[in-house]
């Protein structure tokens, strides 16, 4: 049986919970490390919380063979543009390159339908550079994941997607498939699956393959 060691980034917000559920129950996992700003009220043998500060990540010790990089919040939320693109950009490298040095493989990453370097809507543009320059970066197998509209339980609340989530619900026969809202579990599920067999380069999987 292999034996991998999981590191989780991200791991408090709605898909990270499912990707760090998954990663405990699976016997190949023998360690999980998830990267938190606080500590979480989860328990597990397997696993290994890491209160950090990104800007000090270098000296943590994120050795892993898969990461799982679940990190995403709105413009609304974060305040600004720029601290917007704090945490879906500059944190999401900065893990990579990290644990790129301390011999990670397999990076999978969360970003959105939609993304794209040249857009001119300013989210899918940080999506699309984040992901150009993870693409950079050299990693063995990198798995780009990008959901359309999330369903789940978020622990905040965010008024005005909880309302295009019954739009898109109410409205799911008339939409296009790759554009259908998706569960956060089935990204999860995804990410998990792409990871134990992983194809060489760069994989992109958009919603409509996730959301079966």
């Amino acid at each position: 049986m292999s034996q991998f060691i999981a590191l989780v980034a991200g791991a408090s917000g709605m898909i990270g919970k499912l990707v760090v559920e998954q990663l405990l129950q699976d016997p190949e996992y023998t360690e999980v490390k998830i990267i938190v700003r606080s500590l979480q009220a989860i328990s597990n043998p397997k696993l290994k919380q890491l209160v950090i500060d990104y800007n000090q990540i270098a000296e943590v010790d994120l050795k892993a063979d898969h990461v799982y990089c679940c990190l995403g919040t709105t413009i609304a939320k974060a305040g600004s543009k720029p601290a917007f693109e704090l945490v879906d950009k500059t944190y999401p490298l900065i893990v990579a390159k990290e644990a790129l040095q301390q011999g990670a493989t397999v990076f999978s990453i969360v970003t959105a339908g939609g993304a794209n370097a040249s857009s001119s809507i300013f989210y899918n543009k940080v999506k699309g550079d984040v992901e150009n320059e993870l693409m950079a970066l050299g990693y063995k197998h990198l798995g780009i994941f990008r959901p359309s509209m999330l369903l789940g339980n978020r622990k905040e609340k965010r008024p005005i997607e909880r309302a295009g989530q019954i739009v898109m619900q109410a409205l799911d026969f008339l939409i296009p498939k790759r554009y259908k809202a998706i569960q956060a579990s089935k990204v999860a599920l995804a990410m998990w699956t792409y990871a134990k067999n992983p194809s060489l380069g760069t994989t992109i999987v958009e919603s409509d393959v996730m959301n079966k």
